[in-house]
């Protein structure tokens, strides 16, 4: 639970956690009053570092030593950073052009999405896409392929949903099964048709190709039950560059946690339209323990198709991270389709 402070106490807490995640240096009384609080004496401020120890946001790791962030003192500095958080747009300048030149594939969007934030962000970044049977459907068209198969494309306001199913149909089946689920769910959630129930209102509808739609049915479930994920963890390497102080420790955690898609799927979980930006750190779930998780739904045109986590270490640049989350919502949002 996020405890008041006193507005000292925040700006000591808040500006000496953006220096320990800038160079990894323990915190001081001396630090804090060169670089922040020049007005207020060392040992004033040692005491406000002892309270704050205290309370549990700073931990100190040798009796002599100065002082580093706990997860509380992490939690707390993000909590403060997002309530009035200002996106800084000369951050993510290429954001615009590259989701401009995106396709209208949804997998697509979301491939562009993921590999914009983790080159922006410098951190692993990925898409988790559970939304798909919330997307309404504009149209649905079928094309027979070769080897018994057919590629099925459902447009929607969010983007195309493209899948392969295995159909031994001929074209003009392929196209009178693409009118038929058209005109029949026009409007409707891929939800609602993958229910199935309400799909044959005559048998002398689907004369011809009601083969194909079950065979269509039961490949789009397994496909939406899989929900899958788009991992961008090339930059998991970079944390251990000679410029960074994350340790082989955090990168192997951020390694293990990107290597096990269960997992990862269960710590992202799901969002909703409703949700903004938030965190996720080892104490909220034993998984992410030794990482961060910034998290965001990924909202299109107003479903929500997918949720986004940028993944690295506790000691992370948070207010660049969220920055430049925000700059790519705002820009899928401004855009609609």
């Amino acid at each position: 639970m996020k405890k008041d402070l006193s507005d000292r106490k925040k700006l000591i807490l808040c500006a000496a956690i953006e220096d320990y995640i800038k160079d990894a240096s323990p915190i001081t009384s001396g630090g804090v009053q060169d670089k922040h609080i020049k007005n207020v004496s060392t040992a004033t401020l040692r005491n406000e570092l002892n309270a704050l120890e205290a309370m549990g946001y700073l931990k100190q790791l040798h009796t002599s030593g100065g002082r580093v962030p706990t997860t509380d003192g992490y939690r707390y500095y993000v909590s403060s950073l997002l309530e009035n958080f200002e996106v800084d747009e000369s951050k993510l300048s290429k954001v615009e052009k590259e989701l401009s030149d995106r396709t209208t594939s949804l997998k697509d969007i979301l491939e562009s999405i993921a590999g914009v934030v983790s080159k922006a962000t410098n951190y692993p970044t990925v898409i988790y896409a559970n939304g798909y049977d919330k997307l309404i459907i504009e149209g649905v068209r079928i094309i027979p392929l070769i080897d018994n198969e057919a590629l099925v494309l459902f447009k929607t306001m969010s983007g195309t949903v493209n899948h392969t199913i295995k159909a031994n149909a001929s074209e003009k089946a392929c196209n009178d099964a693409g009118v038929y689920l058209s005109r029949k769910f026009g409007g409707k959630t891929i939800g609602e048709l993958l229910e199935g129930d309400i799909l044959y209102s005559s048998i002398q509808e689907v004369e011809g190709f009601k083969s194909l739609i079950d065979s269509l049915i039961q490949s789009m479930r397994d496909f939406i039950g899989k929900r899958s994920l788009d991992i961008r963890g090339e930059s998991a390497f970079n944390l251990l560059d000679e410029n960074e102080h994350h340790t082989v420790v955090e990168t192997k955690k951020i390694l293990n946690l990107l290597g096990d898609e269960e997992e990862l799927k269960e710590v992202i979980g799901t969002s909703t339209e409703h949700e903004d930006i938030t965190i996720t750190m080892g104490d909220d779930n034993e998984k992410v323990d030794g990482c961060a998780l910034i998290k965001a739904p990924i909202v299109i045109n107003g479903t929500p198709v997918a949720s986004l986590a940028v993944i690295g270490p506790e000691r992370m640049d948070y207010a660049g991270i969220a920055s430049a989350i925000k700059i790519v919502m705002n820009e899928l949002n401004n855009k609609g389709r």
